[in-house]
């Protein structure tokens, strides 16, 4: 599948929130582009729509995106759809795919080698949500853009 051109969806004039959405087909390289998607999309804002991005909140954003998309990758059959929403002064990132079994986050434990990914988003998101879906799952991670939470 290929991505939606990134202008579609940007704010109107109304103020309508800047949002793009992108099919993710996992071939390689796939959540590399989508870390670069998530900073291209960010730094668009910034530009067109005047909002603050910090570095922090940059850097935080291409990590939740790729920390997401890899889960949905690896667990999940068939397509990924990254959204990336600004809502007020925060990025949404929502990460939509096919498996309907919602995931379960482990206890902490520097012990274990890999599936740390929700333990990071939930570490640096203000928000986070999971629900399912008609078919599959939908996951949010909201962001503060300026510095801070």
């Amino acid at each position: 599948m290929a991505p939606v051109p990134p202008d579609q969806g940007f704010s109107s004039p109304e103020g309508i929130p800047a949002e793009t959405t992108v099919a993710l087909d996992g071939k390689d390289g796939c959540i590399a582009r989508a870390r670069q998607l998530t900073g291209e999309f960010l730094t668009r804002v910034q530009r067109r729509e005047g909002l603050t991005v910090s570095a922090r909140a940059m850097d935080l954003s291409q990590l939740v995106v790729s920390e997401l998309v890899t889960n949905a990758l690896r667990y999940a059959p068939g397509p990924v759809l990254l959204q990336l929403r600004i809502a007020g002064a925060a990025v949404e990132i929502a990460v939509w795919d096919s498996d309907p079994v919602l995931p379960t986050p482990h206890a902490p434990d520097p012990t274990r080698v890999g599936q740390h990914g929700l333990e990071i988003v939930r570490a640096v998101a203000e928000g986070f949500a999971v629900t399912r879906e008609p078919i599959g799952k939908r996951i949010v991670a909201r962001l503060g853009l300026a510095e801070g939470r």
